[in-house]
């Protein structure tokens, strides 16, 4: 069991030690490493972009593309010290909310952090082992999409970008206190709902929790 999380571990540090590599020759101007960096990120950037604006793809896809033509033509004035899968969603997260900023203007839109976090959570079916607990699943499942867009938009970057909650707060620019309280207020209200103690260890390690 510790082998194998440490081999995790070790998966998740090579990941980032390819993206600051990839993202300091960037920098310097290699276009092989800008290509394999678009080529990482662009379908994960992409949909999470959707569940901000699900009736505009073709807009996603566009914004997703700014963030790429931006990154290249300001490359040498980039950080180096970043988390590249952090900075690349906040990114594509702030020009969406460029396009509400601007469209707010024609009434066409509301502010970005007003806007429904449109992802429906499901938890695996071959984690349950029986009906009764199938039951239970699906109703943190129902639970889950219950909460706020805010809450269920950190769960999504905490439980399916595996981000950790400083990452977070980068994407959602918030500070990291505010951003733990958000996760924490979301993870107790589900704590409430699920006073089973399958169903609240289900909770904690499915969502990655505790903290770090």
């Amino acid at each position: 069991m510790e082998n194998t999380i440490f081999l995790e571990d070790l998966k998740r540090d090579n990941k980032k030690i390819i993206d600051s590599i990839l993202w300091s020759q960037l920098k310097a101007g290699n276009q092989a490493a800008f290509s394999q960096l678009f080529e990482k990120y662009y379908s994960l950037m992409v949909n999470y972009g959707k569940t901000l604006m699900t009736t505009d793809t073709d807009t996603v896809r566009d914004c997703v593309q700014d963030v790429f033509v931006d990154i290249w033509t300001y490359r040498t004035k980039l950080d180096e010290a970043i988390s590249v899968k952090a900075y690349l969603l906040a990114s594509v997260r702030k020009r969406i909310a460029r396009v509400y900023g601007r469209n707010y203007v024609f009434n066409q839109a509301r502010d970005i952090n007003l806007v429904d976090f449109l992802f429906d959570f499901s938890i695996e079916d071959q984690l349950i082992a029986d009906e009764a607990t199938a039951l239970k699943v699906e109703q943190l499942n129902r639970f889950i999409n219950f909460l706020s867009s805010r809450q269920k938009e950190a769960l999504y970057l905490r439980y399916h970008q595996k981000l950790s909650v400083e990452q977070i707060s980068e994407v959602l620019n918030m500070n990291y206190q505010s951003t733990k309280n958000l996760l924490h207020r979301a993870i107790l209200q589900l704590r409430k709902n699920f006073l089973n103690s399958v169903l609240v260890l289900m909770i904690d390690n499915l969502l990655c929790y505790p903290f770090f």
